[in-house]
């Protein structure tokens, strides 16, 4: 079993893939955001931006608009951490939960495609020990993280960094104005979005596969695979 971080926050996430990084000698790359990776790759971007080519978002939240209704019980809890706020907060922290983050507002015929041991396998490795006090630090950590959206919007706006965004359009979580914060923040981006719930991959991954090749030909000036 992979070892824990003993304090489990996304500075301390961004800490350990830059290290791994730096071990692999992987210099200008570009950066994949999505849901809980969207605090650790833009950490990683901000601290070092000479090796940001670019990035590349799905479902990442990073402005204000995206934080919908759904977010009062999180929200409440940011303000004030009590047991009680924290239980209503992590109430998703349930095999239900967790298959809501796949199906959740899904049209029905595209979540029949998502494969329930996905959600299945998520939920037991969820069960390993430490795994959901870790789920309930990062929940807590990720109020620090949208205080931060003011200094990232300021990071974007002087970088402007080449980016791609593909977005699901069902999905539950984020909403879908978010995807005008980003267009707003990153008007040369290129945006796709797909009839697809959160976990887009799960769905459209050949079309997601081609449109990033074909994005990152485009910014290497180098010909896609076909």
């Amino acid at each position: 079993m992979s070892e824990l971080l003993r304090t489990p926050s996304f500075s301390a996430f961004a800490d350990a893939v830059a290290e791994l990084l730096d071990h692999l000698h992987i210099g200008p790359r570009y950066l994949y955001l999505h849901d809980f990776g969207a605090p650790v790759g833009l950490e990683i971007a901000m601290r070092a931006p000479k090796q940001m080519l670019g990035l590349i978002i799905q479902n990442a939240n990073a402005h204000e608009t995206g934080q919908g209704e759904g977010w009062a019980a999180t929200k409440a809890f940011w303000r004030d951490p009590t047991a009680e706020n924290e239980a209503a907060a992590t109430a998703h922290l349930t095999l239900d939960g967790t298959r809501d983050q796949y199906t959740a507002r899904v049209p029905s015929d595209i979540a029949a495609r998502i494969d329930p041991r996905v959600w299945e396998e998520d939920w037991r490795v969820m069960q390993l020990p430490g795994r959901m006090a870790m789920q309930r630090a990062l929940v807590a950590d990720y109020g620090r993280y949208t205080a931060t959206f003011s200094s990232i919007a300021m990071f974007l706006a002087k970088h402007q960094p080449t980016a791609l965004m593909i977005w699901g359009r069902h999905d539950a979580f984020f909403d879908l104005s978010e995807t005008l914060s980003w267009m707003r923040a990153l008007p040369r981006m290129e945006a796709h979005i797909l009839d697809a719930g959160h976990f887009a991959l799960e769905t459209h991954a050949p079309a997601v596969v081609r449109i990033m090749t074909d994005f990152l030909a485009r910014a290497s000036g180098t010909s896609a695979p076909q």
